[in-house]
């Protein structure tokens, strides 16, 4: 369904089914900026992003003219400073590619009845714990507020995983108790997080890097947990274009695919290179150092549960795992938010993936970059989802 087709109706309960599970802006204005616009931007796809080292292969892409001419827009990326309002913009047309929640796409697809289709991942890892310096042990979070990114999101998933088995609750809208070991969670977007955490008004945040490099870089916080070293290669943003798109140009859908690949291997093969092409205000607005350090973090530093699984490096591999979609449909159903959660009542975990990603063409870009071997991934592309359980 294109913007011109969803009706008033339909574009306000889509903001304001958004607006519940994490707060968004300009929800008045939703259906007259969906409408006002036509799909695709004259065939030439707009890209859309969070400023953070997770959308870095949509960046580099650009950044390095790897996207094929007639597919994506020559104009730069636009930024967004929240996933509802990236969301937003997706839905309703504004933008037409992003990098965008894992657990979202679950909940655009299935509880907003958006057409969204996940092409592949945007990458793994990524993502980090970041604490108040005092504080060395979970069990000091009890009583107070930590800030995640979005109810939907594999921020929130994983923190509650490891809340839990730590012996702690997570709960909203009330305040946390020290005595009955809860911990508030709370939205917030990851622009304010580092300084919320500095003046001490929240105990810690789980988001996305560089804002956790840039926690420790300025001493007003620490790494506690890379999130990788929870759940193994977890995906946290997945590629994602509309239903239409993929149905009537599959050639421009093949183009964003391969300059995707393309860029997550370019990326991977000098760091510090990419960290210089992003960072400058060019694309991400953080200081170079805190992306560096995002990109290329020594694991010598931090005390890691399994070092093998190299939880604090940024993946850059695209193929998306079906099992990782049902374990993460799973995971949806035992994790508190702050919103309707009643669609996860219709779905069967185990056949979420089929409708939900089209790897088609990711798969077709692997093969042209040299196969499975080229990007570190088994050349089954199968796998089983290795997941903390303590």
């Amino acid at each position: 369904m294109n913007a011109a087709g969803m009706s008033r109706r339909t574009l306000l309960a889509t903001g304001a089914a958004l607006a519940a599970a994490g707060g968004i802006a300009g929800i008045a204005d939703l259906g007259r900026a969906a409408l006002a616009d036509s799909p695709n931007h004259g065939g030439r796809l707009l890209v859309g992003y969070l400023p953070i080292t997770d959308a870095s292969p949509l960046l580099i892409a650009h950044a390095a003219g790897l996207y094929r001419p007639g597919a994506a827009s020559v104009a730069r990326p636009v930024l967004f400073r929240s996933w509802a309002s990236l969301a937003e913009a997706f839905v309703t047309r504004q933008v037409d590619v992003v990098h965008l929640l894992m657990p979202m796409a679950v909940q655009l697809r299935y509880a907003l009845g958006s057409s969204v289709r996940v092409l592949g991942w945007n990458h793994t890892n990524g993502s980090a714990l970041t604490v108040a310096p005092h504080i060395t042990d979970l069990g000091q979070l009890a009583g107070r507020q930590v800030a995640i990114p979005f109810w939907w999101s594999i921020h929130n998933i994983v923190l509650q995983r490891l809340l839990r088995s730590r012996g702690l609750r997570p709960v909203i809208r009330r305040a946390a108790s020290a005595s009955a070991g809860t911990v508030e969670l709370i939205v917030m977007s990851p622009s304010d997080m580092v300084p919320a955490l500095a003046n001490g008004s929240i105990a810690g945040y789980v988001v996305a890097d560089p804002f956790n490099a840039m926690a420790e870089i300025r001493g007003i916080g620490r790494i506690h947990t890379f999130l990788g070293d929870v759940w193994r290669d977890h995906a946290c943003c997945a590629l994602l274009v509309h239903e239409d798109l993929i149905e009537g140009t599959p050639e421009v859908v093949h183009g964003i695919a391969d300059s995707v690949v393309a860029a997550q291997l370019r990326t991977d093969r000098d760091r510090r290179a990419a960290a210089a092409a992003l960072a400058a205000g060019r694309y991400l607005p953080q200081p170079k150092p805190a992306i560096t350090k995002a990109l290329s973090y020594d694991p010598g530093g931090y005390s890691l549960r399994h070092p093998d699984w190299q939880p604090q490096r940024l993946g850059l591999r695209a193929f998306p795992f079906p099992s990782f979609t049902q374990r993460l449909v799973e995971e949806m159903g035992q994790t508190v938010v702050d919103g309707d959660r009643r669609f996860l009542d219709r779905l069967d975990p185990a056949r979420v993936h089929e409708d939900l990603v089209d790897d088609t063409f990711i798969r077709a870009a692997i093969d042209r970059h040299g196969g499975p071997a080229a990007l570190g991934l088994p050349a089954t592309l199968t796998r089983t989802e290795q997941v903390e359980t303590r």
